[in-house]
């Protein structure tokens, strides 16, 4: 089990290494080649998502006296994925100095101001993207234990009325005791009186 945990390890460290690599080239390329890297990086991250699946089930199928070590190794792993995708987001979006002078002619130089601040602006809706998904999945998180919250209250319910028939039966039966002990207590006070 092990052995094949270590063989996707290495293939991670391959994919993540040559996915570096082309995230760094994206920002310098324009056009057909930035988008054909795009969707290059785009199809190997997918395999590294797979691969991450394909290492979870292992570290299931460890034993569990060994498996807390590979299950830290897993969660680096995920937050090197996570800061891949980052990366990947961020460099789609970058532009190098040669492709902006390219997109805003050899004027480039007087509106460096206007360039930073669409980067600014840039890596500002970035964070607001990532936090719309954060509250997004969140807010799944909520309706699903409202869902949850809600069956559990129609089963307390549901237990409540049967608790609450069987109260009322053991109260009527009760009653009908009481009435059988006053009828019993009579017909003995007349007994004696005889």
């Amino acid at each position: 089990m092990s052995s094949d945990f270590e063989a996707y390890e290495q293939d991670f460290g391959t994919l993540t290494a040559e996915i570096t690599n082309k995230i760094g080239r994206i920002p310098k390329l324009g056009g057909k080649e930035k988008t054909q890297l795009v969707l290059n990086v785009d199809k190997q991250l997918e395999e590294v998502r797979e691969l991450m699946e394909q290492m979870d089930l292992e570290v299931r199928e460890i034993p569990i006296q060994s498996r807390g070590m590979y299950q830290s190794r897993l969660k680096s792993y995920k937050g090197e994925m996570e800061k891949l995708e980052k990366d990947f987001k961020r460099s789609r979006i970058a532009y190098s100095d040669d492709v902006r002078n390219e997109l805003l002619g050899e004027d480039a130089g007087s509106s460096e101001s206007q360039l930073m601040k669409l980067s600014e602006e840039r890596a500002h809706l970035l964070d607001n993207t990532e936090k719309l998904e954060r509250s997004s999945r969140r807010l799944e998180a909520g309706y699903q234990i409202a869902v949850e919250t809600e069956q559990v209250g129609q089963e307390i319910l549901a237990n409540l009325h049967s608790d609450r028939e069987k109260i009322q039966r053991s109260r009527d039966r009760l009653r009908e005791t009481d009435a059988n002990l006053g009828k019993s207590s009579r017909i003995l006070t007349g007994m004696l009186r005889r």
